[in-house]
């Protein structure tokens, strides 16, 4: 143990003592042992003693505070000579090691991850290696009822509460990156294999591992079933490695194949006359974990109901996370009761709340614009009312309206000095920036229709989109003309073109209007 010495002047003691310890700046030496520690302090204003209790996974998982929480127990009700002879770790590290050869979790992680190409990055978050600063925590309850009817729903198919919970994150995370696919590391105890004894011991047992799970077009029933058996046959791989699953599938290294995580963890405690008087006087104030996952879901199975505790990067929101996950159970539950064959994708996710912002609330506006209005019309309009006016903008670089309007004029009279007529089509493969808006604004310009090719399409794709639309012409720059190979028709390099004078202004396409293929597509 030690002892932290509080500022009078500086305020509540407690609150003094997380500040100090806070995971966001305080770490504990892995270097040096050992990875619990115990700080504590008299809080003479409220006549107490506080403490806070660090420790790191290398020491303590779940189960293993459970088991240091028994023992504490055991020695406040003086019934120390009971407890059981520890178990060293020594004997689950030879477990492991002598288990399951690396051929058959490779042959069980190819079968999951073989064909998956694309990682799991919900929101875009990819940084999973981060050291738990901007980490926001938010932990609530799932409704009694949605918890009762997924226990039932459970039962019915023969199935564990923990498939449904893995199905419905599934869902969510479906929708937090648009992908049918989906893998998220789940959060294995490690204790299954790891022998006798292996439920009372400390150490590092727990170990995260992918798992994929399809949220397309099969209904919810077998959608539970096909989960529940990929959960039941990850239980022999429990002590797989990371790295290994990962080479299993087929995103390469240091991309990685999933950063968001799903713990669901068995957290019942029988309440009893005993362990109300051996923690008598003593109160939980809060308990905070960090990760370095930018994105974590525990869910804890209590016995009765659920309650799901959400660290999400703030930018995010981890309430926001807890809200999709409570409407994908909700959903799930009611489908699986009502309409067993309800395409898993189907399920919503939104709240009501979010779901109207989106809908009616950004859409509201009291303005109106007419409906034949070309887009190029507007954006001249706009450079001759208010040329000094921002109109786009891209990390440190911006364009007014003037100054958009003026080079998408030069583009648009290369294009018609090409021949370009309306209905014509222009391919333009250009990298994300104040060029692809200049670009597009210039083949609109011209009358043409655009056909974007993104540089990062495969080659194989790029060609046949040019020979499918075959294009009249075709912007690019010089990042990525290497990108499109024999190509037959004008190049036209935005970074090189020298534009003349005379092209700075307002072109004008006979017979142009909003019926023409640009505006129609």
């Amino acid at each position: 143990p030690q002892r932290f010495e509080p500022e009078a002047t500086a305020g509540d003691v407690a609150t003094q003592l997380a500040t100090r310890f806070d995971a966001r700046h305080y770490r504990l030496d892995l270097r040096r042992a050992p990875m619990l520690q115990l700080v504590h302090a008299r809080d003479e204003a409220q006549d107490r003693w506080v403490a806070i209790l660090l420790f790191h996974h290398m020491a303590l998982d779940h189960t293993a505070l459970e088991v240091v929480q028994h023992e504490m127990q055991a020695h406040l009700m003086g019934e120390a000579a009971q407890l059981a002879e520890a178990v060293p770790y020594r004997n689950y590290v030879a477990q492991a090691r002598l288990g399951m050869s690396e051929q058959e979790h490779e042959v069980f992680f190819r079968q999951m991850l073989g064909e998956i190409e694309e990682p799991t990055l919900p929101f875009g978050l990819a940084q999973v290696q981060g050291d738990g600063r901007g980490i926001e925590e938010v932990t609530v309850a799932v409704d009694d009822a949605v918890g009762r009817g997924l226990r039932s729903q459970a039962r019915r198919l023969g199935v564990s509460a923990a498939s449904l919970i893995h199905l419905a994150w599934a869902r969510v995370m479906a929708l937090a990156c648009g992908q049918e696919h989906v893998v998220f590391g789940t959060v294995l105890m490690g204790r299954m294999q790891g022998g006798d004894g292996a439920d009372r011991a400390l150490g590092m047992f727990i170990n995260t591992l992918p798992i994929c799970v399809s949220v397309g077009e099969q209904s919810v029933d077998e959608a539970v079933k096909a989960t529940h058996a990929r959960l039941t046959g990850m239980l022999a791989h429990e002590h797989a490695s990371l790295a290994l699953a990962q080479r299993c599938s087929g995103v390469a290294a240091p991309t990685p194949l999933f950063s968001a995580l799903l713990n669901y963890r068995h957290s019942a405690t029988q309440v009893t006359e005993a362990l109300l008087s051996a923690w008598s006087g003593m109160q939980m104030l809060s308990s905070e974990e960090r990760t370095n996952y930018p994105l974590t879901m525990n869910v804890d199975d209590l016995g009765d109901g659920f309650s799901l505790t959400a660290l999400v990067e703030s930018r995010i929101g981890a309430q926001r996370i807890c809200d999709y996950l409570q409407v994908a159970l909700r959903s799930l539950f009611e489908a699986l009761e009502q309409a067993p064959q309800t395409p898993v994708q189907s399920l919503p996710v939104l709240p009501q709340a979010e779901r109207r912002q989106l809908l009616e609330t950004w859409n509201a506006s009291s303005a109106t614009y007419p409906h034949d209005a070309l887009i190029h019309g507007q954006v001249e309009a706009c450079a001759a009312a208010r040329p000094d006016a921002l109109a786009v903008r891209f990390e440190d670089r911006s364009l007014t309206y003037g100054e958009l309007n003026a080079r998408a004029n030069q583009v648009a009279h290369h294009l018609l000095s090409l021949g370009i007529r309306p209905d014509d089509r222009v391919a333009i493969c250009v990298e994300r920036g104040l060029d692809m808006i200049v670009g597009l604004l210039g083949i609109l310009k011209s009358g043409a229709g655009y056909v974007p090719l993104d540089p990062a399409y495969p080659a194989e794709r790029l060609a046949f989109m040019l020979q499918d639309s075959a294009p009249v012409a075709v912007l690019t720059q010089a990042a990525t003309r290497q990108c499109l190979a024999d190509v037959t028709v004008p190049v036209i390099d935005l970074d090189r073109a020298e534009w003349p004078e005379a092209s700075l202004g307002n072109p004008q396409v006979a017979g142009l209007d909003s019926s023409h293929l640009a505006y129609v597509i």
